[in-house]
């Protein structure tokens, strides 16, 4: 009669474990670093917090310029405002005059 014998092992017991363990790695890095992860939530909010912050600043540009355009239509011409663009137009001023060149913000 033929017997074998064989030593248990203990890596069996270690083999699901540690399969749950990768798995659990892989979702959890992609959970954090994922197009649609907690990192990229964040990223998202900033860039919407600094493209709101440019929407803002071209609104009150174009406040700014439809309240020009307003003050030069018939019937409520400013003669300010008419010598003012007259005289950025034709690049011209009075002799005793002072004045003061601001850059264009585009």
């Amino acid at each position: 009669m033929w017997t074998r014998q064989h030593k248990q092992r203990n890596t069996g017991r270690l083999i699901i474990p540690s399969l749950c363990v990768v798995f659990l790695t892989y979702f959890g890095f992609h959970a954090y670093h994922g197009e649609f992860g907690i990192n990229s939530k964040y990223q998202l909010e900033a860039e919407t917090a600094e493209l709101q912050g440019r929407l803002d600043a071209v609104r009150a540009r174009r406040i700014d310029l439809e309240r020009r355009v307003q003050l030069m239509h018939e019937g409520t011409l400013e003669k300010d405002m008419l010598d003012e663009q007259a005289r950025k137009a034709l690049n011209l001023s009075h002799a005793d005059e002072i004045t003061i060149m601001l850059p264009v913000a585009r």
